[in-house]
């Protein structure tokens, strides 16, 4: 991911409010973020627990969104349907998000199960266990990059697009 600044992130944010655009909170560490390891940037707002905010980059362009943690808890252990690893070190939680533009103005939203903090981008770069004799375990890791890739900018084209 390309670095960005707080101004872009704000400006990105295609279903945010003018006023959830101003309240909004940078993630700690932000500064010394390193954003040649990130796929995309998300976090939770520390002022506001229940939102969360995901930034990608969309042929070229920053595309953010607001995002909910949904209310109650699942039943059983849900995989991350961003990185998909089976051996999560960390919760996996359900966010929604209202889409941009008169769908989400509408009450229009979109749901997902990502990790809790937004570990997908160092979850995938984990080399995966030898699978059999012969297994090219880096171009595993890579075809996991490049998916969750794919998935982040799913989603968010999905909020941009109005579905």
């Amino acid at each position: 991911m390309h670095p960005i600044t707080d101004a872009a992130i704000r400006a990105s944010l295609v279903n945010a409010t003018k006023r959830e655009r101003t309240d909004l909170t940078l993630p700690k560490g932000f500064a010394d973020l390193d954003f040649d390891r990130l796929d995309f940037l998300g976090w939770r707002d520390p002022k506001l627990p229940r939102q969360a905010y995901v930034v990608a980059e969309i042929d070229g362009e920053f595309v953010g969104a607001v995002l909910r943690l949904a209310e109650g808890k699942t039943r059983t252990r849900p995989q991350c349907s961003w990185c998909e690893d089976v051996h999560l070190p960390n919760d996996v939680v359900f966010y929604t998000a209202k889409r941009a533009g008169d769908a989400g103005r509408k009450g229009d939203t979109i749901g997902t199960l990502v990790c809790a903090d937004f570990e997908c981008s160092r979850n995938v770069r984990k080399l995966p266990a030898m699978a059999y004799t012969g297994f090219d375990r880096e171009a595993a890791r890579d075809r996991r990059v490049e998916a969750l890739r794919e998935h982040v900018t799913s989603f968010v084209r999905d909020i941009r697009d109005g579905g």
